[in-house]
């Protein structure tokens, strides 16, 4: 992304809405979610968007720079091949982690299917830096990283958000990608001025901005990307702006879509705030950054031990490391729950057809015992096997068409009595 491109005003591009983003006025630019693209071929809407001039962001969001263990290849591999299938000036992850547990800590793998805040401590800021330039090298185009929304804090932390932020790009030269909500969710939750936050970061490193609506409730706010956006995250974007005109802002919206007309009147509002002005805008100039030692084994361990030990706390029932609040714990796990659970019926729709009304508790059940240890596919079809072999839904017609879908996308047949009672074991193993 050059010093003086700028991106404009833009919308996250999902299926979901597709045509009602290409109807849309005055849109610049689209973000569309990385894994959910082909490496080959695009989507139509997007590939007519791009005949039209419009810039295409690819937004991942499973590499878990923030994580103990080094980038995965592969993943680094597929998100540089849809950055080049789609001609793209940049592409944009996340400041956070997503798996732990495996061979650096002896234990099970775990995924939280959900992004999980970094500790700002200085070892882990060591390891994140390190993980950044190994997933610049491997990319065609500069990254720039995000902010995230948490529920929790870590305890001893010896950074604040906007330090953490400025040191980050100090020593690394990323750009930096900005979700006001996120900032307005981490003030409710966690009590951070979102002020301070941005006079402690270097403003001239934004690539762009994200703006996104949630909810309050009982005291806690949640990032839901499903609500419309609220007055006080327009204010911390009022706040952004008076420091810096962003290269380019874009509305956020994942769930519980609203017609093309009210998409239309949050974009309106994002333009008047930035109309209002105050901030000029600030030409990028990478810093010089310094060589880097390499990150020490003992180092990584120890990220590796404390991130695996939350992620234990959230997914698999464990008890809460020391120093965490055990009921801020509890609402960040029934949302991973939650949010499990959708993703689930959105990657596999005939699930909460077949079982009707009582998908969500049957998979909320099965989700409290069988933390997930791949992705969201093999999730769908763990809990039909998990249903299946305990003789469920009770309703025959229904069983049949579980068993039919199951067989169709796992196996010729359902597992074995040695299969079962190895899984079992495995579970329990989990479960300690």
């Amino acid at each position: 992304m050059g010093d003086g491109m700028r991106l404009g005003i833009g919308i996250g591009w999902r299926p979901e809405i597709a045509g009602e983003v290409e109807a849309l006025p005055g849109i610049d630019w689209v973000e569309a979610v990385a894994e959910n693209l082909c490496a080959d071929h695009l989507p139509n809407s997007l590939v007519r968007l791009r005949e039209r001039g419009v810039t295409v962001v690819p937004h991942g969001v499973s590499l878990g720079l923030g994580g103990a263990d080094r980038p995965d290849p592969g993943r680094l591999a597929d998100l540089a091949a849809r950055a080049t299938l789609l001609g793209a000036p940049l592409v944009t992850e996340h400041i956070a982690f997503v798996r732990a547990g495996g061979a650096r800590t002896g234990s099970p793998a775990l995924e939280a299917g959900h992004l999980l805040p970094v500790p700002r401590t200085r070892a882990a800021l060591d390891v994140l830096c390190e993980n950044v330039r190994i997933a610049q090298d491997a990319l065609p185009v500069p990254l720039a990283l995000e902010n995230i929304a948490a529920l929790v804090s870590w305890p001893d932390e010896e950074l604040t958000e906007g330090q953490f932020l400025a040191e980050l790009v100090g020593r690394t030269g990323v750009r930096l990608l900005i979700d006001v909500a996120n900032l307005h969710t981490n003030h409710v939750n966690r009590g951070e001025d979102p002020a301070v936050a941005l006079d402690e970061l270097p403003v001239e490193a934004i690539a762009y901005v994200h703006v996104a609506g949630g909810v309050e409730k009982d005291g806690v706010w949640h990032d839901t990307h499903a609500h419309p956006v609220t007055a006080p995250v327009l204010d911390v974007l009022a706040e952004l702006r008076s420091r810096v005109d962003p290269p380019g802002v874009l509305l956020e919206r994942d769930e519980a879509f609203p017609p093309a007309g009210e998409l239309a009147g949050e974009l309106d509002a994002i333009r008047g705030v930035l109309e209002k002005g105050g901030g000029a805008s600030a030409a990028w100039a990478p810093p010089e950054v310094p060589p880097a030692s390499p990150v020490s084994e003992s180092v990584r361990d120890g990220v590796a031990v404390a991130q695996t030990a939350l992620l234990s706390a959230l997914v698999a029932g464990t008890p809460a490391p020391e120093g965490f609040d055990r009921s801020r714990l509890r609402v960040q796990s029934r949302a991973l729950a939650a949010k499990r659970a959708g993703v689930v019926a959105r990657v596999a729709p005939e699930l909460p057809e077949i079982l009707g009304a009582g998908y969500r508790a049957a998979f909320l059940a099965y989700a409290g015992a069988r933390p997930m240890a791949s992705g969201y596919r093999r999730d769908a079809l763990d809990f039909a096997e998990h249903l299946l072999i305990a003789g469920r839904p009770e309703d025959d017609a229904a069983r049949r068409r579980l068993t039919r879908w199951w067989r169709d996308r796992a196996a010729p047949r359902p597992p074995g009595r040695a299969t079962r009672l190895a899984r079992a074991a495995r579970s329990v193993l989990v479960g300690r």
